[in-house]
């Protein structure tokens, strides 16, 4: 069974900072979609494709972040990402933020499982293909059952 880690680094960027040269606290938020979309492509998918008769997305339907203590500009973060719980219709996934390997920071994000058609958004059940390939890394296995 594959870790249910997923791991990048990167740095913080200066026009990610407020004038004090802190990481603005949303940026937080679009770090987690960032690994999120990493941990997507490496395993081969997106957060958005085609099914045939529409677009199947993952809107986000509540965020939270902690912080522990700042980041600023030029620090080198990990970022661990991770599934943490996948129900009929949602998935569950957290982040915890490293500098220099002390947690500065961790965000918890839940996102429904959507179909676009014709402009609307409906939830749907987490189609089975992409069950299959969440299940491995879902560290609360009792909750990625079928």
């Amino acid at each position: 069974m594959p870790s249910n880690d997923f791991t990048i680094t990167r740095r913080v960027q200066f026009a990610e900072t407020d004038a004090a040269g802190v990481l603005h606290f949303a940026n937080y938020f679009r770090m987690m979609e960032e690994v999120e979309h990493a941990f997507w492509r490496s395993l081969g998918h997106s957060v958005w494709f085609h099914d045939g008769d529409g677009v199947i997305s993952w809107p986000r339907v509540h965020c939270t972040c902690e912080y522990a203590s700042p980041a600023k500009f030029e620090d080198e973060l990990s970022l661990t990402f991770r599934v943490a719980r996948m129900g009929k219709r949602s998935v569950t996934f957290e982040v915890d933020f490293h500098r220099d390997g002390l947690r500065i920071a961790s965000g918890r994000t839940k996102a429904a499982c959507c179909a676009i058609r014709d402009g609307a958004f409906r939830s749907i059940a987490i189609p089975d293909n992409v069950r299959c390939v969440l299940r491995p890394f879902v560290a609360d296995q009792a909750s990625a059952a079928p």
